[in-house]
């Protein structure tokens, strides 16, 4: 049998947050059948966010409950602070995600706590996760680097790791936000955390700002990870980072995996052709290089 590894596609949050055009509800759970159609478990569907910062998030509760019901398949929430997670919650959404930030000026910013008060409000909603038995799950941004305050030593993402252990969070995710790392970076960092980790589920998040993402993808791979965050068609950005562009493609890490022989039981033709698909509703050219190319055609 072949090893397995699993994407998580997060096109319909992370992809859609930062596009100047907003989709409609229908549109959005139209990409979501498509995705599943095409093989996705995990899906990253909505933020639980304030729409006057991100807009293109304010049908959350809309998305949600309009999502279809599948045994196999598993949607998540993002949420960004304790009124995120109430309304996460209120939803029903099978799985949460909250985000701890790796440094003070970024998280201020970002969520109006400095980092270690924001460990602190994530402490009291993972037990509020813990007794309502939702699966929950923390992203640490700005792992490998900041937009405001630069390197982020790999011992100060140790130690939030750390923390969210001692929490019994259900995953970790580390994730380059704005797109600064390189393999030796992801190498360096993975070391670190997992052991840390414990028997806890890494995650990578990894965006393709400086073109990198397919080699720190790699780079994960054979320090052990298996689970990895993309963006069908390569969209996605965070807005409260500057320049930090969109996701490494769906469809990019689906063709380096099957050429790896690593199952995803993802059929990367329809991630292709959703790709193309979504290109009529947003107006726009998907970045993904796969989609551009194709795979690698079959001998004659």
């Amino acid at each position: 049998m072949r090893e397995r590894a699993e994407i998580v596609d997060v096109g319909p949050r992370d992809g859609l947050q930062s596009q100047p055009k907003i989709l409609d509800t229908e549109t959005k759970l139209s990409l979501i059948q498509r995705l599943i159609d095409a093989g996705v478990k995990r899906i990253e569907v909505a933020s639980f966010v304030n729409p006057k910062r991100v807009p293109q998030m304010a049908d959350a509760d809309e998305v949600v409950a309009g999502l279809p019901k599948y045994d196999d398949v598993n949607y998540i929430g993002l949420v960004l602070n304790e009124k995120g997670f109430d309304r996460a919650l209120i939803s029903g959404i099978d799985q949460i995600n909250c985000v701890a930030v790796a440094t003070d000026t970024f998280c201020e910013r970002n969520q109006g706590k400095t980092a270690g008060e924001m460990l602190d409000a994530i402490e009291g909603i993972s037990i509020q996760a813990r007794e309502a038995k939702r699966f929950f799950g923390v992203t640490i941004a700005a792992s490998f680097g900041c937009p405001f305050e630069g390197e982020v030593s790999p011992n100060i993402v140790g130690e939030i790791t750390r923390r969210l252990v001692d929490m019994e969070v259900d995953e970790i995710s580390l994730a380059d936000t704005i797109g600064v790392a390189v393999p030796s970076d992801v190498r360096r960092l993975i070391d670190v955390v997992r052991p840390l980790a414990g028997d806890t589920s890494l995650r990578l998040h990894f965006h393709n700002t400086r073109n990198t993402a397919i080699g720190n993808v790699y780079a994960a791979l054979e320090s052990g990870v298996r689970i990895f965050d993309a963006s069908c068609g390569g969209l996605g950005g965070c807005p409260f980072a500057p320049h930090a562009t969109g996701n490494i493609g769906t469809e990019d890490v689906l063709y380096m995996l099957d050429r790896m022989k690593l199952d995803t039981g993802i059929d990367i033709e329809k991630v292709i052709e959703t790709s193309k698909w979504l290109e009529g509703p947003l107006g726009a050219k998907m970045p993904a290089m796969i989609t551009r190319a194709g795979v690698f055609p079959s001998a004659a």
